[in-house]
């Protein structure tokens, strides 16, 4: 049966958020989220911050060299990196200290395509989100074959189905979400992430939680643009932290709904990192 990350365990969660009285930047991951060119770093922007305020101990945006101006004018402690292609990508991972990577939004497809199977193959944990869930429709199989038990999947139900068309939503016979994403991650053999106000989060090994945005928990305000943007960065800024894949997809989800209810009406993307240090005092860190 599913668990219910709607209702964790908070002492526990408390135990795994907070951080040590000795601890240092580097005692908390670098995390790397990856941008398109100019004129299309927003999204990754999001995530970035996301990651930040989630507690990565530092986070690094990298994108085209003709994008670095933009990013920076918009960013002060997310630091910047030039990565231009999947071969200057490969050389930036020969620091171990990025540990974690976001890659997808605001990308573009072909982008993702040259960088996704570098960051997949370096061992790290990653987040793929957006574009570089797209870049993969026509071949969802090779995508799988890179994944590992460290990547998230983080499709909506459009990309969903054309990844996993044989268990799309849009089937007369479509199975039931949970079991869907159950199958799907399997098959993947990776965490995923199917969103939605119910967002089910599926492991390879079985385990299956649901997240619920709905009744009591009710979290409307999400319906806006960007708002998946930052939870693959809540996602991604977990990892570096050192949270493994089902623990920082489960986790990010939660606080995500958390984020969207505490501030209300009028979210707008940007409003939920900046809502996170309130959320984390609520829940006694």
């Amino acid at each position: 049966m599913p668990t219910d990350p709607t209702h964790p365990d908070l002492a526990a969660l408390r135990g795994r958020l907070a951080k040590r009285d000795d601890g240092f930047k580097y005692s908390y991951g670098h995390a790397l989220i990856l941008a398109g060119g100019p004129g299309q770093g927003g999204a990754a922007r999001l995530a970035a911050r996301g990651a930040l305020r989630i507690g990565a101990g530092l986070v690094t945006l990298g994108c085209p060299l003709p994008a670095l101006a933009e990013n920076s004018a918009r960013m002060d402690t997310v630091m910047l990196r030039a990565v231009h292609d999947g071969a200057a990508l490969a050389r930036v991972l020969d620091d171990p200290r990025y540990n974690a990577l976001c890659l997808g939004p605001g990308m573009g497809f072909e982008r993702a395509r040259d960088l996704l199977p570098v960051a997949l193959r370096s061992g790290r944990g990653v987040v793929v989100d957006a574009d570089a869930l797209s870049a993969y429709a026509a071949d969802p199989d090779a995508l799988f074959s890179l994944c590992t038990p460290a990547t998230v999947l983080t499709p909506h139900a459009g990309e969903f189905a054309r990844l996993f068309p044989d268990l799309s939503p849009k089937l007369a016979n479509a199975p039931p979400k949970v079991e869907a994403a159950r199958r799907a991650a399997a098959r993947a053999a990776a965490v995923v992430l199917y969103k939605g106000p119910e967002t089910v989060i599926a492991a390879p090994d079985g385990r299956v939680s649901v997240s619920d945005a709905r009744g009591p928990r009710a979290a409307p305000w999400l319906a806006t643009a960007g708002s998946g943007d930052v939870l693959a960065g809540f996602i991604t800024g977990l990892l570096a932290r050192g949270f493994d894949a089902m623990d920082a997809a489960e986790t990010a989800a939660f606080l995500h709904v958390e984020c969207a209810r505490a501030f209300g009406p009028g979210l707008i993307a940007e409003d939920l990192p900046e809502t996170l240090p309130a959320v984390f005092r609520a829940l006694g860190l």
